[in-house]
């Protein structure tokens, strides 16, 4: 139970880094906060949308889910239930895939870094870590009250 606290934590820290961004992009904020001219390069790059998305718009979709399936787990039928757990996994998976991606993008295509963008990578990377082993201890405490019923 506490990987799903854990994972709606940073589910929460994404979906404000991913806000802020898309916000930016649509001209409701100021300067974009960087501390270099990384982030401006990266975000009025042609990869800032993907398939005419704002790639920020995709974040805080992707975060807003995982924010609503870690708290859905926490609680009623759902807390006792593996499938939370295995549906957030899937979701941050997909956010490490795409974070892969645009990672290397920003790596070898732009050549310049966006400081939320790599905080948000390692954000997503977080939740899937988390996920996996709440998954790991979900399975583990089956397995024990298999024994345990079976002994």
């Amino acid at each position: 139970m506490t990987h799903r606290m854990v994972s709606a934590l940073a589910a929460l820290v994404g979906l404000f880094v991913s806000l802020y961004l898309w916000l930016w992009h649509l001209g409701l904020m100021g300067s974009l906060a960087c501390g270099t001219g990384g982030c401006e390069v990266v975000q009025t790059s042609r990869y800032a949308t993907f398939a005419g998305v704002p790639v920020a718009l995709l974040g805080v979709i992707g975060y807003a889910a995982m924010l609503g399936v870690s708290l859905a787990g926490l609680h009623g039928r759902w807390a006792a239930s593996r499938a939370p757990t295995r549906l957030l996994a899937a979701l941050a998976a997909l956010g490490v895939l795409f974070s892969g991606y645009l990672t290397y993008l920003e790596a070898e295509v732009i050549h310049a870094w966006c400081r939320w963008c790599v905080s948000s990578a390692l954000i997503v990377t977080a939740i899937f870590v988390t996920a996996v082993i709440g998954m790991r201890g979900q399975a583990q405490g089956a397995a024990s009250r298999e024994q345990g019923a079976g002994g």
